[in-house]
């Protein structure tokens, strides 16, 4: 098989392209970059892969020998999971860097509260939870669904 130029050419500039994006400063930047590079490793894996060919199936016919090479495909494979990985890895650099630059010289930690605030908030939670709790006691009970829990509502009544 002969590579094609354009696919030489279009790796080599990926290539380029991806890597001086990545020595800029900007997180989102490099993710750009590494994307591009990610893609330019998979078209140079295409490129050396060797003549194209039947479906690498074992069959154990004497046209076993026009199959193709399995192993550039699994390596592509490989290489597309990494860069999934690497990508959303980076994302979440990208997430964070901006979450902590919105919050300023506050930075990540949170401010002390009054304990009595947070009992107040705590006992308002544990209301709700048990107001919730009644109003599903009640659905309960007032459906045909589930006799059973009526006689217990009943009994707690």
């Amino acid at each position: 098989m002969t590579a094609s130029a354009t696919l030489i050419i279009l790796m080599a500039v990926l290539y380029a392209v991806g890597i001086t994006v990545m020595l800029e400063r900007s997180l989102t930047r490099v993710l750009i970059g590494f994307m591009l590079v990610g893609n330019a490793t998979n078209l140079l894996i295409l490129l050396v892969s060797g003549p194209s060919g039947s479906a690498p199936i074992v069959t154990g016919t004497a046209t076993d020998e026009s199959m193709a090479d399995p192993v550039p495909q699994v390596l592509m494979l490989t290489a597309i999971v990494i860069n999934f990985g690497i990508t959303a890895f980076v994302l979440a650099l990208i997430y964070r860097s901006w979450w902590l630059a919105q919050l300023g010289d506050q930075g990540d930690s949170v401010p002390d509260q009054h304990t009595e605030d947070t009992q107040a908030l705590t006992e308002a939670t544990f209301d709700a939870v048990d107001l919730d709790d009644a109003a599903i006691q009640q659905v309960l009970a007032e459906s045909d669904e589930h006799p059973d829990d009526e006689k217990e509502t009943e009994k707690r009544s």
